[in-house]
């Protein structure tokens, strides 16, 4: 009996590796500074230079995953900072998927103090933000706070955006926004999303 539930397993394990998609280095893991983009990432507005935390501009909160974590800003100049990456899979159109990933704010980013919402879109091409997966309410704390996302897309996706946002397109405001440990993003029931 044991070898048989051993042998389902294993012929399902290609079905279960393949219901998923990856994002490397979803930790942001790497050597703590600042203006720089983590590993794997890429920015994708003019003018984005994240930060890896913690240590550069005070901010020195734990990471929720791993030893480091995305910081990102907007600036009184109107300018933002978001980035991407390509998927390992395409998520195709109709099915329903889900992701969870961890969001705090710092009360001590070097006068960029003010909190922020994340915005997480979904994209056919490089940087594109053809659905809104997520946005967030203004986030106030520097506790970890994880959100689990559920989506359907309407059309493929290619390609994940993380992006600080401020509110109504205005980005003339010094805030912050902390993001670690983004899940591998996985197939779900839809029937979930009901609920």
């Amino acid at each position: 009996m044991d070898r048989l539930l051993g042998i389902t397993l294993l012929s399902a394990l290609p079905i279960l590796l393949t219901a998923q998609a990856y994002l490397k280095n979803a930790s942001f893991e790497g050597k703590a500074q600042d203006a720089t983009v983590p590993a794997s990432w890429f920015p994708c507005e003019e003018g984005t230079t994240p930060d890896i935390l913690p240590g550069p501009w005070g901010v020195y909160e734990e990471a929720a995953e791993g030893d480091t974590y995305l910081g990102l800003i907007t600036r009184e100049d109107g300018t933002w900072e978001s980035v991407g990456q390509r998927l390992s899979a395409t998520l195709k159109a109709k099915e329903c998927y889900t992701f969870t990933l961890d969001v705090a704010h710092s009360k001590t980013y070097a006068g960029y103090n003010n909190p922020l919402r994340l915005r997480i879109w979904g994209g056919m091409a490089k940087c594109g933000k053809d659905q809104l997966l997520l946005e967030t309410d203004f986030i106030r704390e520097p506790e970890w706070e994880e959100f689990e996302v559920q989506f359907v897309p309407k059309k493929p996706i290619n390609y994940i955006v993380i992006e600080a946002f401020y509110k109504d397109g205005r980005f003339s405001y010094q805030g912050n926004i902390l993001i670690d440990n983004f899940s591998p993003i996985k197939k779900c029931v839809r029937a979930e999303l009901a609920e």
